[in-house]
């Protein structure tokens, strides 16, 4: 997000922090406290149908929040594969720590921040992303630099 949209979000005077995981959004909410001129956007992965990112997200009911997300498991996947290289992120068994499957079975003797320092460096723009995730940033930047006229 920072690498694709950080100046753009500067200059409209957004800030964006990690969530660390979704368990806690609620609280995260919470201590935001949004309000009138104070909206508050979250991205979240794996924001499927079924999914505990989906069920966290719809526990949050609030008129100055939006929660937008993508489908991928992590946000790696949403990096397109020919972008970093490869034809497609590998299958990672259900169970296995997405990330730490993924360098394994692309060979890398890397661990995961040398290799998301790799993959970074990969993208330049945001056609090098996949376009839910395109997308969900977009609507989310339009939602917290919407002025409510009042």
């Amino acid at each position: 997000v920072e690498k694709i949209w950080g100046d753009d979000l500067r200059a409209e005077g957004v800030v964006v922090e990690p969530l660390h995981g979704a368990d806690d959004l609620a609280g995260a909410v919470d201590r935001f406290q949004p309000g009138s001129g104070r909206r508050l956007g979250v991205l979240l992965d794996h924001l499927v149908e079924g999914s505990k990112e989906t069920r966290i997200a719809a526990a949050v009911a609030h008129a100055e929040v939006l929660i937008c997300g993508h489908p991928y498991v992590d946000i790696w996947q949403a990096i397109k594969p020919t972008a970093i290289g490869i034809t497609a992120w590998p299958e990672v068994p259900r169970g296995t720590p997405w990330k730490a499957g993924v360098i394994e079975r692309l060979g890398s003797n890397l661990d995961t921040g040398p290799f998301w320092g790799r993959v970074l460096a990969s993208v330049s723009s945001y056609r090098d992303l996949e376009t839910p995730l395109v997308n969900a940033v977009e609507r989310l930047i339009d939602f917290v630099t919407t002025v409510e006229e009042g």
